[in-house]
Formats: structure tokens, C-alpha cells, sequence
């Protein structure tokens, strides 16, 4: 790690938008150990049976339609920032038009280009697995979802958990592939969570906060963790108590210094999403079957509101 060189990047962030994209690169690695992805043939096939176990596994038990990339991307750290300085330059740069201009412009920009290298520097340190269904990318032909492993962090977190690291690589790769059946089974969703994302950042850049679209992106998101956390609990061929018991002490885990961090970058509001989302569709499969919770992706009106999140009869009634 070079902190100096990080620093550097950010205050020497040039250019003419509101981030300079190629610094935020530079500052979130220079800031980051990589991590080593020296693994064996053997290794990698690990993870691409795992993916491949995993969809046939929930294609199974959940009844849901779907697939999978073709490869997966096993990456170190400093590839999965590149990849989300890509996805978040794609959510930004087109609504540059409609931000507020600053009294300094330069000013500005460094402070954007810092709060965002800050951040992926943060998240790449603790990233296991992404699915990513490529929101907001061009229809240029190029794939349109990837799903990509960060493995020093599985390989560190599984030390740290002490748990076996197959077994906990083959779980995370479970958890990834659920998100791939959410978004095979919803073509719709990506616009849906897409149009909301964009309603949000831009009355939140100009001061604000859009609170009717800001509820129904918190709430699909719940959805999304929700029925995630539920179709790999049911369909993991593996005893998870143990497993499950440790990721949810690592999600609300950490020193002050960390669990700051995870305040400022909403990472408490994922973990609220993950434990309010799994409870409601625990409620639903266990009333009326894993198939009656899978409705809740035909169409964007079987979405649950945010009072049927805490209300799932209420939901039941309605769509089930």
C-alpha cells in the first residue's frame, strides 16, 4: 500500500466532470494490497464447480428459471475496483447535466473523487462475490452480467472465521448465484432498480432526496437480499448452521473505526436489508411454499411495499 501516492491521486484530481475517474482508480488501489491470486488449476475449478452446482441446485429447489455467465472472473482487489469504478462511472456521468455547478469546481471534484476512492478502497478490502447484472451498461453486444469472486477476501475471511475454505468458498458462490436466478426469473428488474438509482442520486446531488423513489429502491433491494438469504439457506447441500451464524456476526462485527466506516457507507442499511428481507420471505414460504415467494418477481407490482416487508400476510393477500 502507497497512502502517500493515494493522497496524491485524489488532491491531483483534474479534468472537466465531478470525478476524475482515473484518479479514484488509482487512490482506491494505491491504498489496497491487491492480495495474491496465485491458486491451482484444481483451485479455479473449485470455484466454476461450485457455480455450476449452485445453479443447478436452485434451478431445483427454488423452481426458478435461469443461467449463469459463461466464465466467471476470479479477481484480486484491485480488479474489482476497476470493475466498480466502471459500474459507478455508468450510474454518474450521465446525469453530470443535471447537478448543481459548485462555487469551486476543482474543490468539488476532489472531494468527489476522494469520497469515492475512500469508499471502494473500503469495499474491496471486503468483498467477497458480485454478481452483477451490468445496470446501466450500453446494448453493445458485450455481456450483459458477470459474476465475479474476490479471492483473497474468501481465502482471508475463511481464516479469520475459521471455517473450512471450500466449504466456505462453495457457500459465498451459493449466495452469488441466488442474485443470478432474482435477475433471470425478473428481465424487468434491472430497469426498475436502474430508474430508481437514477432518481435518487440526482435529487440527493441537487440537495435533496426523491423519498417515494428512494422507498422503492430500499424496498426491492430488501427484496433482492431477502430472497437470497432464504433460496440458499433451503437449497445449500451442505449443514450451514455454523456458517450462518458466523457471516451474520461478520456483518455487525468489527472495531469502532470499521463499524464507523460501514455507518457512512450505509453498510448497516445492507445488513438491515439482509435480516428484514430474509425474515419476510421465511414468513411467505413458510405459509405458502417457496414457489408462492418466487411471485414476487413476475412482475414490478408483486414487489412488497416497505409496511407488507413487516407485514407479510399483508403481501400474501395481496399478490400470493
Amino acid at each position: 500500500m502507497d497512502l502517500f501516492r493515494s493522497v496524491d491521486a485524489v488532491v491531483s484530481a483534474s479534468g472537466d466532470g465531478v470525478v476524475d475517474w482515473r484518479a479514484v482508480s488509482e487512490a482506491a488501489k494505491a491504498s489496497t494490497d491487491p492480495g495474491s491470486l496465485e491458486l491451482s488449476a484444481a483451485e479455479r475449478q473449485g470455484y466454476a464447480t461450485d457455480v455450476r452446482d449452485a445453479r443447478d441446485r436452485i434451478r431445483d429447489v427454488g423452481g426458478v428459471a435461469f443461467d449463469v455467465p459463461e466464465t466467471i472472473s476470479l479477481q484480486n482487489r484491485h480488479h474489482w475496483i476497476d470493475a466498480n469504478v466502471d459500474t459507478f462511472r455508468r450510474l454518474i456521468e450521465p446525469m453530470t447535466d443535471e447537478f448543481d455547478q459548485p462555487l469551486f469546481p476543482g474543490a468539488s471534484r476532489v472531494v468527489n473523487t476522494g469520497s469515492l476512492s475512500f469508499s471502494l478502497a473500503f469495499l474491496g478490502r471486503h468483498v467477497l462475490g458480485q454478481y452483477d447484472p451490468l445496470l446501466l451498461a450500453e446494448a453493445d453486444g458485450g455481456p450483459t452480467h458477470e459474476l465475479y469472486f474476490v479471492h483473497p477476501n474468501i481465502e482471508r475471511t475463511a481464516r479469520e472465521l475459521d471455517v473450512d475454505f471450500p466449504r466456505f468458498r462453495r457457500w459465498i458462490a451459493f449466495h452469488e448465484v441466488t442474485h443470478a436466478a432474482e435477475f433471470g426469473a425478473a428481465d424487468w428488474l434491472p430497469e426498475y432498480l436502474e430508474s430508481r438509482m437514477r432518481d435518487t442520486v440526482t435529487q440527493l446531488a441537487s440537495g435533496g432526496l426523491n423519498r417515494e423513489a428512494f422507498s422503492e429502491l430500499d424496498a426491492a433491494m430488501t427484496a433482492v437480499e431477502g430472497y437470497a438469504e432464504l433460496l440458499m439457506d433451503r437449497a445449500f447441500d451442505e449443514e450451514y448452521d455454523d456458517l450462518r451464524r458466523k457471516i451474520d456476526a461478520r456483518r455487525g462485527g468489527g472495531g469502532p473505526v470499521d463499524q464507523l466506516i460501514r455507518r457512512l457507507l450505509g453498510l448497516g442499511l445492507k445488513r438491515r436489508q439482509y435480516e428484514r428481507g430474509a425474515d419476510f420471505f421465511t414468513t411467505v414460504a413458510d405459509a405458502e411454499g417457496l414457489d408462492a415467494a418466487a411471485k414476487v418477481w413476475d412482475r414490478p407490482e408483486n414487489l412488497p411495499t416497505d409496511a407488507e416487508l413487516d407485514e407479510p400476510e399483508r403481501w400474501l393477500a395481496r399478490v400470493a
